[in-house]
């Protein structure tokens, strides 16, 4: 196993949020090339089904496409993913927060699966976030934790700087969001350089849209 500074590459890999390397990404790293490498491996092989229309969406709202990589490790890009906490979908909304973006949920619909709808809600909320603290460590942070929870933290502590948040003040969960999604976002940029060849990456899907009579069963 090696860590990315360890590699010669022969192209420079592009990101559009900062990438930290240390010992937290590390161990993340280090997780998914061996007990978490089933789970990682079934997230790659739906990435190039799904990542398409995420990054898609989330560059129309003006935000970075690696932001994408959140909804792997929320769901492993799974519409049907859910939590204890009732969390559902693809970008793992709570109820409440999806209503509060847009997405419908009653007895016959649950918009929270559906990856464009879900994904125009998670755009919408990383914004608002991102308006509060202008740091995208901080934004995935509180996509975990709750923008509320990272505000009091950082009038806390007097400081933006996540790690030194993250030390200081938040859970386990947390502190180790950001970790998670570097190096879920290293690996799938270059998963050679990990170890995972060979991956059979999902077909696209083509799809498009049509309305249906109520009553349509």
């Amino acid at each position: 196993r090696k860590a990315l500074g360890d590699i010669a590459m022969d192209s420079p890999l592009i990101f559009d949020i900062p990438v930290a390397y240390n010992s937290r990404v590390k161990y993340w790293i280090e997780f998914y090339q061996t007990n978490g490498r089933s789970w990682y491996l079934k997230w790659m092989e739906r990435s190039s089904r799904y990542l398409p229309l995420l990054q898609k969406t989330l560059k129309q709202n003006g935000l970075p496409q690696d932001l994408a990589y959140i909804a792997m490790i929320e769901s492993g890009f799974s519409s049907q993913a859910s939590s204890s906490a009732q969390a559902v979908g693809p970008w793992q909304f709570i109820r409440e927060t999806g209503n509060r973006y847009g997405l419908r949920t009653n007895w016959w619909l649950d918009e929270r699966r559906d990856f464009h709808k879900s994904t125009i809600a998670a755009a919408k909320y990383l914004k608002k976030m991102h308006s509060m603290f202008n740091n995208w460590y901080l934004v995935a942070a509180g996509y975990n934790a709750g923008e509320n929870r990272i505000k009091r933290a950082i009038k806390r502590h007097r400081t933006k700087n996540f790690w030194k948040i993250a030390q200081l003040d938040l859970q386990t969960e947390t502190r180790d969001y950001v970790p998670k999604l570097i190096a879920a976002l290293l690996i799938a940029k270059a998963p050679q350089l990990y170890g995972f060849n060979n991956i059979n990456y999902a077909a696209p899907l083509t799809s498009e849209i049509f309305r249906v009579p109520g009553g349509t069963h």
